[in-house]
């Protein structure tokens, strides 16, 4: 039994599919706070938040180029996830590929979803296990939403660490526009060869 081939996109359809899932996910954190009377962590500002976002961020993104870089498997889910979501965007749109999936995202997961299960290992875990499920672009490529759980659990800690969004926001964008770049660069040096 052969894998579906994961459809081609446009620069158009990459960045429509990501505003309307910016919508969808707030849509679905203003119903679920509204239906389950739920509290909301807040995007509370104070540097030392902004320094763990960025922090955490350079973790990240640092431990991903590590494990793409070792684990064959992985590197091909990240790059079939990677290939339908980056391929088709210009080095510019990284900073929506940040933007719009770091603020609605967060919102919903740890702003909303933790804190409905609990601000503990319970509220962790259900709500990095959905975050790393809308990550897997196939079962096949299940190594990818392994890892999005992974990196939930470390959202998740650092918004129960601080009760606030801002360092998961701020991890959230850092990640995914670095970690665009450094695809996006790759991919260029490649094709330049």
């Amino acid at each position: 039994m052969t894998e579906p081939v994961m459809p081609t996109l446009t620069r158009s359809q990459v960045l429509i599919c990501m505003a309307v899932s910016a919508v969808v996910m707030l849509v679905v954190a203003k119903t679920w706070t509204f239906l389950f009377d739920a509290r909301v962590i807040s995007l509370s500002w104070q540097p030392i938040h902004l320094a763990w976002g960025i922090g955490l961020g350079l973790l990240v993104t640092l431990l991903s180029s590590l494990i793409y870089e070792i684990w064959a498997d992985y590197r091909l889910a990240a790059n079939t996830y990677l290939e339908m979501v980056l391929k088709p965007l210009e080095l510019v749109d990284v900073i929506w590929l940040g933007i719009l999936p770091g603020m609605s995202e967060e919102l919903l997961f740890r702003g909303v979803v933790l804190p409905s299960f609990g601000m503990n290992a319970v509220g962790l875990i259900v709500s990095s296990l959905i975050f790393g499920i809308l990550h897997m672009a196939s079962l096949k490529h299940w190594q990818y939403a392994a890892w999005a759980v992974i990196v939930g659990i470390g959202l998740g800690l650092v918004t129960i660490a601080t009760d606030s969004l801002l360092p998961a926001v701020t991890t959230h964008i850092f990640t995914n526009s670095l970690s665009g770049l450094i695809w996006k660069l790759k991919q260029q040096k490649l094709s330049d060869l």
